[in-house]
């Protein structure tokens, strides 16, 4: 497994026999192979179970990245959600809340996140729809918040929209690099993309 990454959280033993030992497998088998290069019977190999009880939990490998996407889209969405609500009133509090949630997040859960970055362009139809949902929730969270902050004067770029998506770009692909044993650590990583965030909508250094 890619020790970059937990996965106890995201896959949790939901007490349906061979389920979480069947994404777990999936989530090291496509950051390792990617989609492409890692097959039903590979999956049902590193799970340690037969292929046709594979079948019985998944119909297929879009169906099975699915999951772990959706799985990991639930759980982004609450940590920033919660962060956001515990922020307080002010604006650009919640926005810089926002960012630490999400990098702290790539940071945890980095497997996913780079799986999230390079599969999803497999998916098609009801399986892309469902991630596509989930994705979009967590955008909006911060095209929200900066809208908010943009009509309150608090940010002043004339391109809000735009730097709403150019935040969550920075964010997510910090797990393209990130090396936990580097010099930085996760809170650094966390508040020096918080500042950034800000710098970039055009509010002051500390938020205000």
């Amino acid at each position: 497994m890619n020790d970059r990454s937990p996965v106890l959280d995201l896959i949790s033993d939901s007490g349906r026999g061979s389920e979480a030992a069947i994404l777990r497998a999936a989530l090291q088998l496509y950051a390792e192979r990617g989609f492409n290069g890692a097959s039903m019977r590979d999956i049902a190999r590193a799970a340690d179970t037969s292929l046709s009880n594979l079948y019985n939990y998944f119909p297929s490998k879009a169906r099975l990245l699915a999951e772990l996407l959706n799985r990991a889209n639930s759980i982004l969405s609450a940590q920033v959600t919660s962060a956001v609500d515990t922020a307080g009133k002010d604006v650009a509090d919640q926005l810089g809340a926002a960012v630490r949630a999400y990098v702290s997040f790539v940071a945890d859960y980095q497997t996913a996140m780079l799986i999230a970055l390079s599969e999803v362009r497999h998916l098609e139809g009801e399986e892309r729809a469902q991630v596509v949902v989930e994705r979009d929730r967590n955008q909006e969270i911060f095209e929200e918040l900066v809208a908010a902050g943009a009509a309150a004067g608090v940010f002043t770029t004339p391109y809000p929209q735009d730097a709403a998506r150019s935040i969550l770009a920075m964010c997510s692909t910090i797990a393209t690099w990130y090396r936990p044993e580097g010099r930085l650590t996760k809170q650094d990583l966390c508040d020096q993309h918080a500042r950034y965030a800000l710098a970039l909508l055009e509010c002051g250094a500390d938020g205000r």
